[in-house]
């Protein structure tokens, strides 16, 4: 009887001391999971989603022709104001035609005197001419009279050639638009001296009916464009989608515009190549020299896609952060395309669909082996975003 109370008082005590070790333990785990920082978390999966790459952008008409005079005079009119919509033949400016039309009032004298010389001379040489077949006169006189009235009808010639150099000149100083447009700046005005070789033209016209958007893509978009040389480039410009245009105040442009063209050189100084969009203006909205940024989306198919504040790089290597079943974070590698809108990455190996990744507190909160409390990131962006709402009601 007294062994087996001994016995019971045994298996009491070690039962007490399990018992305790179990409470112990369980209460450790409570603490640690109190203790762990409340995490945003998301369930990646496969996804279409579409990327935008903008770049900044130039503008320019189809044409810009620099308009310049022909002839050196004084600005005596300025037919056009500047942001003029004008067609092609419309008088912009005209210079002092005085001088010019003194110059083309000497060439037509110069010319009705040459044409009185040749008269003169033709009946010299005509009577010469009798004289010469009747063997009155030698051949010698005959043949001065001839070369006489030659160059009577060469001197001719020079002053037709040197009136039409006048009239030219006389119509150079009323200056047309070549083509239709919208005119630039006009920095000279009437009294001002224009000349074929001042730096600054006397305006520039625009034809904004279709604009060039001009921007840059490096050798590695380039080649992606091309996927590594596999496809041609200009089988590649021909399948891009439709382009964007974001305009200098934010704003969307209505129209898409078509790449058209790549530069077949790339400046060693900058790594990158010219590019051309083309984009339709019949608003005349856009204007030559204005700046944007062209957008070109990207489509990718059955692909996940992860915020960039989910990543860290660290010695070359790019890792997203997996919660594992035991809510302690994974250090996982990962690879992504380089093409990215600037806020997220679409992932190409690293990741599957169901994983959980930690979305913020990433490399500081967040690091390999690390317990966490995981909350939905949608969830708790909602909550926060319902908690701003009633603050603000609250604060009016």
């Amino acid at each position: 009887m007294k062994a087996i109370t001994l016995k019971s008082a045994a298996l009491y005590a070690l039962s007490a001391v399990i018992t305790g070790s179990l409470l112990s333990s369980c209460g450790g785990q409570q603490q640690q999971q109190a203790g762990a920082p409340e995490i945003a978390v998301m369930t990646v999966g496969d996804t279409n989603t579409t990327l935008q790459q903008s770049y900044p952008a130039t503008l320019r008409g189809k044409t810009d022709i620099e308009i310049r005079p022909q002839v050196t005079g004084f600005i005596t009119k300025v037919h056009v104001d500047e942001g003029q919509q004008v067609r092609k033949g419309q008088v912009l400016f005209t210079l002092d035609q005085v001088q010019f039309q003194a110059a083309v009032d000497q060439a037509e004298a110069a010319v009705a005197s040459a044409k009185t010389a040749v008269s003169t001379a033709q009946l010299t040489a005509d009577n010469k001419r009798r004289l010469y077949d009747k063997n009155i006169i030698s051949e010698y006189e005959w043949q001065l009279a001839d070369n006489d009235l030659q160059n009577a009808k060469a001197a001719l010639a020079q002053a037709n050639a040197a009136l039409v150099t006048a009239r030219k000149n006389l119509a150079y100083t009323v200056v047309t638009a070549p083509s239709n447009g919208v005119v630039g700046s006009i920095p000279d005005r009437e009294g001002s001296l224009a000349s074929p070789s001042s730096q600054t033209p006397l305006t520039t016209i625009s034809d904004n009916s279709e604009v060039y958007a001009y921007f840059s893509l490096t050798e590695k978009d380039i080649l992606a464009m091309a996927d590594n040389g596999s496809r041609n480039i200009n089988t590649a410009i021909a399948q891009m989608p439709e382009v964007g245009l974001e305009l200098a105040d934010g704003s969307t442009y209505s129209a898409k515009g078509k790449v058209s063209t790549i530069s077949g050189v790339i400046d060693s100084s900058t790594g990158a190549a010219s590019v051309r969009a083309l984009f339709p203006n019949p608003s005349g909205m856009l204007r030559s020299g204005s700046t944007g940024r062209v957008i070109i989306p990207r489509t990718f198919t059955d692909v996940i896609v992860i915020p960039q504040k989910a990543t860290n790089e660290l010695q070359d290597r790019r890792f997203a952060y997996v919660v594992n079943d035991s809510n302690k974070v994974v250090a996982t590698p990962i690879t992504v395309s380089p093409l990215n809108d600037g806020s997220n990455f679409v992932v190409t190996s690293g990741l599957k669909a169901g994983d959980r990744i930690a979305v913020e507190g990433v490399g500081i909160s967040v690091r390999d082996g690390v317990e966490i409390k995981p909350v939905d990131a949608a969830a708790k962006a909602a909550a926060m975003a319902q908690q701003a709402a009633q603050q603000q009601s609250a604060g009016k």
